[in-house]
């Protein structure tokens, strides 16, 4: 399935590999770490389709990665295959109940996790979708239902955080947006995120949105704001 980013966090560097080869072998493109805590890091920074994340992690496991992913809004809807060496009933259990989308116990079929990942990659989401919910200025177009930003047509490729910075922009178009505004907004205010990152994202958002870029002024002293008129 060409166009699907896959992050793989297993901290044993054999599977990792293997797991690896096998994705890309199959046409995705994949992302990897051994720890939680770079995988939520990795999710902020980097448009992922699906997770496939071991349950033993060093320090931060995969059950406790998995609650962190699913909490937050702008990664919830992500999928993710838990994989692990336990096979116990209780484990898959607790997975699900944190909101795993499927598990495969180890030592595993290649072929067969690369099918599983299709598969819940194809099955997308449910036919019963709420009425459209479009924000956009011209032909810069956000469809929230189905998390896409459009120009012409023309899908972009955001992180998460990108699209909601994007989207808070543009609601709040022709208004000055200060930093903490921002990152209460899109960041919910986490205490370890300084003004710095504001300015990063807006840096990249500025050029992937390409004309548009401009539209997004620093005002200088308090923040930013989308300008309304070209």
């Amino acid at each position: 399935m060409p166009d699907k980013n896959i992050l793989i966090v297993e901290d044993d560097r054999d599977i990792l590999k293997l797991v690896r080869y096998n994705l890309e072998k199959a046409g995705f493109k994949c992302y990897s770490t051994i720890t939680g805590e770079e995988a939520l890091e990795i999710l902020d920074a980097q448009p992922i389709d699906l997770v496939i994340l071991d349950i033993m992690l060093p320090k931060m496991d995969g059950l406790e990665t998995c609650k962190q992913i699913k909490q937050d809004k702008a990664t919830a809807a992500i999928p993710i295959v838990m994989l692990t060496a336990k096979g116990e009933e209780v484990d898959r259990i607790v997975g699900f109940e944190l909101g795993a989308d499927d598990y495969i116990v180890k030592p595993f079929s290649p072929r067969e996790l690369v099918l599983r990942v299709n598969a819940i990659l194809k099955r997308g989401k449910p036919k019963e979708e709420p009425a459209k919910e479009i924000i956009g200025f011209k032909d810069l177009i956000i469809d929230k239902p189905r998390h896409k930003v459009m120009i012409k047509n023309k899908e972009l490729k955001l992180t998460a955080m990108e699209f909601k910075l994007l989207e808070v922009l543009l609601l709040r178009k022709g208004r000055v947006q200060t930093r903490e505004q921002l990152l209460e907004s899109v960041w919910n205010i986490d205490s370890d995120i300084t003004t710095r990152t504001v300015d990063t994202h807006i840096k990249r958002l500025r050029q992937k949105i390409g004309k548009y870029g401009k539209l997004i002024e620093t005002v200088r002293g308090y923040g930013y704001r989308l300008n309304d008129e070209e």
